[in-house]
């Protein structure tokens, strides 16, 4: 479990990087099974014979899958203690820069741009996030991505 914060050390935070996460080795099994919830069977995605043919020479993870790692990767940074619930809200920003091929290994760069009080319990925050490719210059992804928080007792 991610180290919790007081609201005072974690808006300290707010400008700063709040942590890196572990790497994630991308299989192609992720893929797939991405593929098979989302119904989006691209040959570039599931079929390693003809994404050989392909500018990327593999197959390459979906976007989206990379995109959804970010919340497994949020939950090894430090959080706000007193939260019961978080959600996601949205993203103000989401580029892909870089293809993540099979085999590549990901992790996700946070910084805490804003901690912001939407009402009494309510709290939204702000990440910029880098999802870095191991040994690549460029990112897979780099995302401004606001999510609640709710403070109280869990259910």
């Amino acid at each position: 479990m991610a180290k919790q914060l007081t609201r005072a050390e974690y808006e300290a935070f707010v400008g700063k990087e709040i942590g890196v996460s572990q790497w994630y080795t991308i299989t192609q099994d992720q893929i797939d099974q991405f593929a098979d919830c989302t119904h989006d069977h691209q040959f570039i995605h599931v079929d390693p014979e003809a994404a050989a043919h392909s500018p990327f020479g593999t197959t390459i993870a979906h976007g989206f899958l990379t995109v959804s790692l970010m919340s497994a990767m949020l939950y090894e940074m430090p959080s706000l203690e007193g939260v019961a619930m978080g959600v996601n809200y949205g993203m103000n920003k989401l580029r892909f820069v870089s293809p993540v091929k099979v085999g590549s290994r990901v992790r996700g760069r946070f910084v805490l741009q804003a901690l912001d009080d939407i009402r009494e319990g309510e709290i939204q925050t702000t990440f910029a996030v880098t999802v870095e490719i191991e040994n690549q210059e460029k990112p897979a992804v780099v995302a401004e991505w606001l999510g609640r928080r709710y403070l109280g007792a869990s259910t």
